[in-house]
């Protein structure tokens, strides 16, 4: 299926400074999308908080090929249900997540803020993308975000993500928060948790870099369906792989 290849890179950087709203895509009002004028070759010239989108050096998403095999440690999950808020914010289907849910990756505790997806996925594999990707967005106690990307392959319908696709705002702005819906992410996730490893940033401006990201090697499944019912309502939201520089790629 997939080569044994992984892109690993700890981050170091501190991003306590990136407010909420900029966290992989949940604020909407900054003028900036994925077409035209407003797209991603255009991202550092529409603000000068952008900046990094276009002269970072560790940015996000990455091509993982050639990564070195690692001794990594193994993301502990621990997630919880939660009642279902869901919102479109014009780029993407965001999930927020109840307090309670979080990950252990060697000993660093992140607690899960919220899901959302892309078509097609961001990162990719050797060249090869996948249908869709979800991103698992996790923050530190000290503000250190770590995100987990779960690739998406055309296959048999997903009941767990039928249960969050059945309450998609079609309309950008829209939320909808409904306490009799319980979604677990736990639910969305491969059976194998290797995963590839890559020190980067958000893939939405302002593309803040020290992201801790581990991107699962095994994709889950989900309807052709599914996959267009995403696409149907967002459209195509996938930021286009980035430079790796001198970034080191590992792999479990």
């Amino acid at each position: 299926m997939i080569k044994t290849i992984t892109t690993v890179v700890f981050f170091t950087a501190i991003i306590t400074s990136v407010p909420m709203g900029a966290i992989a895509g949940d604020g909407h009002d900054s003028g900036w999308g994925y077409t035209g004028h407003a797209g991603p070759e255009h991202w550092v010239n529409i603000s000068k908080e952008f900046a990094l989108c276009g002269k970072g050096k560790e940015q996000s998403p990455v091509n993982i090929s050639g990564a070195k095999i690692s001794n990594l440690p193994v993301i502990q999950f621990d997630y919880k249900p939660s009642s279902l808020e869901i919102l479109n914010n014009g780029h993407t289907i965001q999930v927020n997540h109840a307090a309670g849910s979080s990950i252990t990756v060697g000993g660093e505790k992140y607690e899960l803020l919220q899901f959302h997806f892309h078509t097609p996925s961001e990162n990719i594999v050797d060249g090869k993308a996948f249908p869709k990707e979800m991103h698992l967005v996790h923050k530190n106690a000290k503000g250190q975000l770590a995100v987990v990307g779960v690739f998406t392959k055309e296959g048999a319908k997903n009941t767990a993500l039928d249960k969050i696709w059945e309450h998609m705002p079609n309309k950008a702005g829209d939320k909808k928060m409904l306490a009799s819906v319980s979604v677990n992410a736990a639910e969305l996730l491969p059976a194998d948790r290797s995963y590839y490893s890559f020190n980067g940033s958000l893939t939405t401006p302002p593309c803040s870099e020290g992201v801790k990201w581990m991107v699962l090697k095994t994709p889950i499944e989900a309807s052709n369906a599914q996959i267009k019912q995403f696409a149907k309502v967002i459209g195509s939201n996938a930021r286009p792989v980035q430079p790796v520089h001198a970034r080191e790629l590992r792999a479990m």
